[in-house]
């Protein structure tokens, strides 16, 4: 399972959004939906990688978050409200989003895993995470204008994006070369891979260096 938490930056200076970025993630697919959980601080539980990465793409976009990923295990049954779960992967997103808050100028995401196996997967999902967060948040507004129009239609021509908004063809083929946003989503298909590397690692036995070396010696 995958914990994602979410505390507000600067939250006396701009005020409690919560409720704004409850209703942002409101669509996402969760196990035990995001909710307020205390103070400015929000938490949901989610299964799939792909609900994972549209979480953070929403609210890396926003930019006064601090995000933290927990990958591991739930103690079962689970309750009804997020903030009354336990486990593993609740330990680890709060550790992720505490190391989160020491980021300085980096993008404000940490990613954690109590298990060895699944370790090493999730810091290179981390690592990823990081680069995707720092092409989204060099974003212009103009820019955004132009991917928001690409994702209702991802097939559209150029001409119909540039129509609908009331720009050249040109100033279209030109927002998307700015914006990185082909990379975007190699880079989310790349994470999502590594999550799910890391989900694996927790389920799949995982060999001891010795029953490899057997191995490769057989």
């Amino acid at each position: 399972m995958f914990v994602v938490t979410i505390d507000q930056r600067g939250s006396r200076s701009h005020g409690d959004r919560v409720p704004e970025l409850l209703a942002l993630l409101a669509d996402v697919p969760t196990v035990l939906e995001f909710e307020r959980t205390v103070g400015d601080e929000v938490q949901g539980l989610l299964a799939d990688p792909e609900a994972v990465l549209e979480t953070v793409v929403r609210v890396l976009r926003e930019r006064d978050w601090y995000i933290g990923i927990g990958i591991g295990g739930v103690d079962l049954p689970l309750p009804e409200q997020s903030r009354e779960a336990s486990g593993d992967a609740f330990v680890a997103a709060r550790e992720a989003v505490e190391t989160a808050k020491k980021a300085g100028e980096r993008v404000l995401l940490c990613v954690r895993s109590p298990s060895p196996a699944a370790a090493e997967w999730s810091g290179a999902a981390e690592a990823v995470l990081v680069l995707l967060g720092d092409v989204i948040r060099k974003r212009s507004s103009a820019e955004w204008r132009v991917i928001d129009a690409l994702e209702v239609d991802p097939n559209a021509p150029q001409k119909d994006v540039a129509l609908v908004l009331g720009i050249s063809p040109q100033a279209v083929s030109k927002a998307i070369l700015r914006s990185a946003h082909r990379e975007e989503r190699n880079g989310r298909r790349a994470a999502a891979l590594l999550l799910r590397q890391a989900q694996r690692a927790l389920t799949v036995p995982w060999p001891s260096e010795r029953a490899l070396n057997v191995s490769a010696s057989g």
